[in-house]
């Protein structure tokens, strides 16, 4: 009688203790998200954060909001801070993992997986879901060549920290060598925060120290805060000579194709949909089973005032 009370009471306490942990995890039975980014800042990295701070409350998960304001030394130390609180999982958005790989490493050895949204993809990361960056770029880059003729005098807004940007930045140098006809005037990285009125200004300088119609064909900018704040800065000095391109499709730079200013044209990213595939990957790893991939795209289309 006694030994069969035991079995039953180790039994009832097996099962509870199953009940307490499970598939849910965390402090109350609830799984806690850490999205963490530099660039909270951005249209698109905040739409992006938005998003899965709502799929995740869709779901019944907590989500703890980190943003280093550009501090990319912080955004390691926050990470740390993370790691320790035994959070689920980490999301880094629209960062630069190779800048956080020995946080990463340690996060996989506590098993807490690690995605990425618009990030890239290293060791130790479970997956990263973003755009196509070289195709994007590509798109893009063939539909500035062919509006000025495959011959002009190019400046590059740039942000090579930025994984994205870094990708398009690289593509488009490559299918620069084949435009013998098109030169680059100067690239220059546009920092962040403040993104808009840092290429403003310095579009700004740039067009007193190339005044002659022709000095500068074109600009292309690797995303669309840039394009905006160079578009603003030609449209206020009246240089109807200047043309330019942006990537992400983010509202502001529609508006400003549709209504005819020097930025003619964008690449539209999905960036709900790069976080849609982060939380359907997030909860496979909760479930037990693997990710998809290390690096799903979603798709992204050409934006000109054609269609836009």
């Amino acid at each position: 009688m006694k030994k069969g009370i035991l079995i039953l009471t180790a039994l009832l306490l097996t099962v509870a203790l199953t009940a307490c942990g499970g598939k849910s995890g965390g402090k109350d039975g609830v799984k806690s998200i850490s999205i963490m980014t530099p660039y909270l800042s951005s249209v698109t990295t905040n739409e992006m954060v938005e998003s899965l701070k709502k799929q995740a409350a869709d779901k019944g998960w907590k989500t703890n909001v980190v943003d280093t304001k550009g501090d990319m030394g912080q955004l390691a130390s926050r990470m740390e801070d993370v790691i320790s609180s035994k959070t689920n999982a980490i999301v880094l958005v629209s960062t630069d993992p190779n800048q956080l790989k020995s946080q990463i490493q340690r996060a996989k050895e506590k098993n807490i997986p690690v995605f990425g949204s618009d990030s890239g993809y290293i060791d130790g990361m479970v997956m990263n879901a973003t755009s196509d960056n070289k195709e994007m770029s590509k798109l893009i880059s063939e539909h500035l060549f062919k509006t000025i003729g495959d011959q002009g005098k190019l400046v590059i807004l740039t942000h090579r920290p930025h994984p994205g940007v870094l990708a398009r930045t690289v593509q488009l140098d490559e299918l620069l060598k084949d435009k013998p006809n098109i030169s680059k005037v100067t690239e220059q990285q546009v920092e962040v925060p403040g993104p808009i009125e840092n290429a403003r200004k310095q579009m700004e300088s740039l067009l007193l120290s190339n005044k002659a119609e022709g000095s500068i064909t074109a600009v292309w900018a690797g995303w669309d805060e840039a394009a905006i704040g160079a578009a603003q800065a030609i449209e206020a000095a009246g240089r109807k000579d200047i043309i330019v391109t942006g990537i992400d499709g983010n509202s502001q730079a529609v508006e400003m194709i549709k209504k005819g200013s020097p930025l003619v044209a964008t690449v539209k990213q999905n960036f709900t949909g790069m976080t849609e595939i982060v939380v359907k990957q997030i909860e496979l790893v909760f479930d037990g089973k693997p990710a998809e991939g290390t690096e799903l795209y979603a798709p992204a289309s050409l934006i000109t005032k054609d269609n836009a």
